[in-house]
């Protein structure tokens, strides 16, 4: 990992956003619980995106399908013939890494060196890898003829690629059988797609309709470090949007531009963010884009938006014999709905914006370390201060809280200098800080503290509600 990353991740545990698993047994590789603030900064993106795709829209509706499905559908869907990923060995470090990934990031240092026209042609072999008979074969042949070495021990002594499949298998019932074996779901799209047509006559839906989910999936990664960013047990955001065949490209360049406008609405600077075409998209899609994000470890994927055609419908109607077409009465005619999805990853979302987030600053000849987050997405909104524990001010400051914390999350802080308890908020990324003081008992205002700018300024006591909130909604709405 980056230096910034080893920074970022040092924070998310000192201050409780994010904690290895079970770490007093030593850890689980690539788990992660949420702490007290990466619970609420989890809890604010997660309500925003709904705002945002549900709320925010007449024809889109929620639900919440089951992590365990019957097999036949991971068999429809094509996870149990074709869920794989290319993965090759370091013999020296015995680290596994996902082949195509290698070789991206291999052109980008060829670019980075100023041979694009290398990296150009690089990029075309690796396009045809991706698409050839024997895809292993050839995304080893362009790592041996590149001399790829590996990225921890620098090493160029390689196994031949080989094909994983990343569904995590477990058994339901009492007795472990082949006729047992059930899936923990890789994805949260087929709970929609099996649902789609209970979901539309429920809530009395016509094309073009969405179903939007948040929710756990699962994925056995072999390689999966990076913090956060990939991790066996992560939670999706996603909705597939119904749509009449023919009007999907307009579909998809729609929710292109609601979407790239979310992520700039949680405080992401547009020139952080780019589009980035899939050289071998899925075989059911005709098109499809992903938004990432510049990194500390470079440009990666926090969205995927994707025209995915009526493939997914199309076989669950073959293996399940339901009838999953739709009829129009307008023009008399029969068909089975294409979908558009968009599918965000919350968790790398969240380490987005933590990474986002992070500045270090040098104040009075001592070191400061702020989160930065936009107040919309900010876990805790205002912390209240008394300027000392003795006398009405504890009284007055409870009392201010107890107002804030009926609309948002607040902090109430009473130990050691206030200067050390504005150190402790601008680590948890709260913008406001509200403290009571000498002056406060004398003519009823406080002082409020803006975390970026250092400001600070007098308001009545009973204005601070009212502050509050303009601070918190001054990003806008959700879109």
């Amino acid at each position: 990992m980056s230096t910034q990353l080893d920074r970022i991740v040092s924070l998310c545990k000192r201050r409780g956003f994010i904690f290895p698993s079970s770490e007093i047994y030593g850890g689980l590789g690539a788990t992660y619980d949420y702490g007290p603030l990466g619970v609420e900064l989890k809890r604010n993106v997660r309500e925003r995106w709904w705002r945002a795709v549900v709320y925010a829209h007449d024809n889109v509706v929620g639900l919440d399908a089951a992590i365990f499905m019957h097999p036949k559908v991971w068999k429809a869907s094509g996870h149990v013939d074709a869920f794989h990923d290319p993965l090759v060995d370091d013999k020296v470090s015995k680290r596994r890494y996902k082949a195509d990934q290698l070789i991206e990031h291999h052109i980008e240092k060829l670019r980075q060196r100023g041979k694009p026209a290398r990296a150009d042609a690089v990029q075309c072999r690796l396009v045809a890898a991706l698409h050839a008979d024997d895809m292993p074969k050839a995304l080893h042949a362009i790592i041996m003829e590149e001399q790829i070495r590996a990225p921890d021990s620098g090493a160029f002594d390689w196994t031949e690629v080989r094909q994983f499949n990343m569904m995590f298998e477990t058994h339901a019932g009492a007795v472990a059988s082949g006729d047992s074996r059930i899936y923990l779901r890789p994805e949260t799209a087929q709970g929609i797609f099996v649902n789609a047509f209970s979901v539309r006559d429920a809530a009395r839906l016509q094309v073009p309709f969405g179903i939007a989910q948040v929710g756990k999936a699962f994925r056995n990664e072999i390689v999966a470090r990076q913090f956060i960013f990939r991790m066996r047990e992560f939670e999706q955001m996603e909705m597939q949007f119904f749509v009449k065949p023919g009007s999907q490209q307009t579909w998809y360049e729609t929710w292109k531009k609601w979407r790239w406008q979310w992520h700039l609405g949680n405080g992401v600077p547009e020139k952080r963010l780019r589009w980035h075409v899939h050289e071998k998209p899925a075989h059911y899609a005709d098109a499809a884009e992903d938004i990432q994000y510049r990194f500390p470890i470079g440009w990666r994927e926090v969205e995927g938006i994707h025209s995915r055609t009526d493939f997914d419908l199309a076989r669950h109607q073959e293996y399940s014999g339901k009838k999953m077409q739709v009829y129009e009465q307008s023009t008399k005619e029969s068909y089975i709905p294409y979908v558009v999805e968009t599918s965000a990853g919350l968790d790398r979302t969240i380490l987005m914006l933590l990474c986002e987030a992070y500045r270090e600053e040098e104040v009075g000849g001592a070191r400061r370390v702020v989160m930065g987050f936009a107040p919309a997405v900010a876990p805790i909104k205002a912390a209240v201060l008394p300027l000392i524990r003795r006398g009405d001010m504890p009284v007055i400051a409870r009392k201010i809280n107890e107002g804030l914390r009926a609309t948002c999350n607040t902090f109430y802080d009473e130990r050691g200098s206030v200067g050390r308890r504005y150190r402790r908020m601008d680590e948890a990324g709260t913008p406001i800080c509200v403290t009571v003081d000498g002056q406060t008992l004398e003519d009823g205002t406080v002082t409020v503290r803006d975390r970026d700018t250092l400001l600070q300024e007098r308001i009545p006591a009973d204005n601070v509600l009212l502050y509050v909130s303009r601070v918190v909604n001054a990003a806008g709405p959700a879109l």
